[in-house]
């Protein structure tokens, strides 16, 4: 056959050219990642936070929080931390670590992401019937030293103190340490007055000696939301009552936050990396504040 001319190679290739492209394949759509039984993470962490691990599950299981309290066997705090070390546990949601774990975690070599998830507060409690409403951070250390021995010194009546203490593994015990003491050492106690749960600790300051004597420290989440200061009452610090506005504006002067803590090397499509991110997003937030913990993100509850 003969060449087309010239012009009509040039009209075919303009035409070729100036033609719409294809439309394009449009992206397929982004898998959702469900938790399922089989690959839920292994939860772990303190007393005061098996509450919402039991409503995370609930809601991202789709199941009653009765049918999964089987995944929210918490450890409480330390035994925790030495679980996610031990790779006991891929996802805490716990308090504060103490000195031991975080010489551990150096000692091992261990990364984690540990970020805050809620605010709480350390908060004294006493017998409701103590006329006590408010002391300092002074006052309450003083306390714990053995310096402040009677009740009147506080403006009370004339009655001995009774310092109760938590055991040296317990997150309050670590917070304790930290936000209060700040370096001095805590007086030695008597057995009797050192007990190994929150919910202990709390029945003993209510009943103790059938008095009102008696003192002792919690996190605000525990003592307030969980109902187990019934029969107690919270004291004021520096004037200022532990409240969930207190706390978020932090004009409450003993605050601490709550953590959300993974293994460092979790792979972007872990479990537990999906749940950490969940749990810091506006959505894992509203489930936080629904729950009664103070936000890290101010969201409706």
């Amino acid at each position: 056959f003969p060449a087309p001319p010239a012009a009509l190679l040039a009209s075919l290739l303009c035409l070729s050219a100036c033609q719409s492209p294809a439309p394009a394949e449009p992206p397929p759509p982004e898998e959702v990642f469900t938790f399922t039984r089989e690959n839920f993470p292994r939860l772990d962490g303190s007393t005061s936070t098996a509450p919402l691990a039991e409503a995370v599950c609930s809601v991202l299981l789709g199941e009653s929080r009765e049918d999964t309290a089987d995944l929210v066997q918490f450890s409480k705090t330390t035994s925790a931390y030495y679980n996610l070390l031990q790779g006991n546990a891929d996802l805490l949601i716990v308090g504060e670590p103490n000195e031991e774990v975080l010489e551990e975690k150096e000692r091992s070599g261990f990364q984690w992401e540990q970020t805050p998830f809620a605010t709480d507060a350390f908060v004294f409690v006493v017998n409701e019937d103590n006329p006590v409403d408010s002391i300092t951070v002074a006052e309450a250390r003083g306390i714990y030293t053995g310096e402040i021995t009677n009740w009147k010194e506080l403006g009370g009546a004339d009655q001995p103190i009774v310092p109760f203490q938590r055991n040296s593994e317990a997150g309050s015990q670590a917070l304790m340490e930290k936000l209060v003491m700040q370096g001095t050492p805590m007086m030695e106690a008597p057995k009797d007055y050192i007990v190994a749960t929150m919910g202990q600790l709390m029945e003993a300051v209510k009943s103790y000696d059938g008095s009102p004597g008696a003192i002792g420290y919690s996190v605000y989440y525990y003592a307030e939301e969980m109902k187990m200061a019934q029969g107690l009452k919270l004291l004021e610090l520096e004037g200022v009552a532990p409240t969930p506005e207190t706390i978020r504006q932090e004009e409450y002067p003993l605050i601490n936050p709550k953590y959300v803590v993974i293994p460092a090397d979790a792979a972007e499509d872990a479990p537990n990396r999906i749940l950490y991110d969940w749990l810091l997003s506006e959505e894992g937030q509203q489930l936080v504040a629904h729950e009664g913990y103070v936000s890290i993100l101010e969201v409706p509850s």
